[in-house]
């Protein structure tokens, strides 16, 4: 083993049946991989190696998470896939750095509770279990990003998800669902995968949201052509204006367009707290020669954003 200081250790499909002793001294590690041995436990020695933030121990034949990875508690990754989990100890709960968890083919029946107790997971990867329902109050878990839940037993789609606002990513591939209900209030989502589900037709999502299954490719067609259209209306309206000689206001900024008078405009975003604001903005066609010269002037009252000073004079100079 390796003693130089390395703080990444990866003893990966070594036939190992059990951890070398040795590991447990390398007190600088802070990645371990174990993945694909044969390893049924670790030694209680392995709490010792506290700067540990990943540790893999994918495919090998862990029955039980063992207690002294739970004293583990400045983990942040911890891959437990294609093991013969069934539970998860209480003492999980001390991981209260825990941002990734993976634990994908094993044989849970029910969603873990314990989990509810990590407050920073964000990633969680529960694809082929047994799982068929989801407990009630999953939405607790506001700190969750992405859930993986394909290859599972679901026959209806779990009404909870719809109460996650904070989802990015939802996989629900290889399941029984028929029918999945509309999506659109999770506006957090940017992909939703339902491969191989018994629906007839894709569900309905947030415009940012990319889908994953039967018919999903003609729908994403469908939604970006009608985004083309409307981008292409947008620029045709733009474009009537400027040819009225009026500048079109998007979004409370100034567009500038093809007219000759020319106007140069400092858009300052002020906090909402601030009581009054009051805009002075001197502008002028172009001269023969000579620059531009165009002044914002901001005064701000007391309780303005605190980056700024009570009185603010920006001047620009354009060419």
């Amino acid at each position: 083993l390796p003693l130089s200081g390395d703080p990444v250790l990866d003893l990966s499909y070594r036939k190992f049946k059990r951890l070398p002793s040795r590991v447990c001294d390398l007190m600088h590690l802070e990645k371990l991989y174990v993945c694909g041995n044969s390893l049924r436990t670790l030694p209680d020695s392995i709490s010792q190696l506290q700067g540990l933030r990943i540790l893999a121990l994918d495919f090998n034949k862990i029955e039980d998470v063992p207690l002294a990875v739970c004293d583990l508690t400045n983990l942040t990754r911890l891959y437990l896939g294609s093991n013969r989990l069934m539970s998860f100890p209480p003492e999980l709960s001390n991981l209260q750095n825990l941002r990734c968890l993976w634990m994908e083919s094993n044989y849970f029946q029910r969603f873990p509770r314990v989990l509810y107790d990590l407050p920073n997971l964000k990633s969680l990867q529960m694809g082929d279990n047994r799982l068929k329902t989801l407990p009630p109050d999953l939405w607790r878990m506001e700190a969750l990003r992405g859930l993986w839940l394909y290859g599972n037993r679901f026959d209806t789609f779990p009404k909870v998800l719809l109460r996650m606002k904070s989802l990015e990513i939802l996989d629900l591939d290889r399941n029984k669902i028929s029918e999945i209900p509309s999506l659109k209030r999770l506006r957090a989502l940017r992909l939703f995968s339902y491969d191989h589900n018994p629906v007839k037709e894709p569900p309905i999502v947030g415009e940012d949201a990319v889908l994953v299954g039967e018919g999903a490719a003609e729908f994403l067609e469908v939604r970006e052509a009608r985004k083309e259209r409307r981008r292409k209306a947008a620029e045709k309206e733009a474009e009537e204006l400027a040819l009225a000689g009026e500048e079109p206001v998007i979004h409370g900024i100034l567009k500038n367009s093809q007219v000759k008078a020319r106007v140069t405009f400092v858009y300052s975003f002020l906090s909402v707290t601030t009581p009054f604001l009051s805009l002075s903005l001197a502008w002028s066609r172009p001269g023969p020669c000579s620059p531009l010269i165009s002044a914002l002037i901001i005064h701000v009252g007391h309780a303005c954003n605190p980056i700024l000073f009570p009185s603010t004079y920006l001047f620009l100079t354009s060419h």
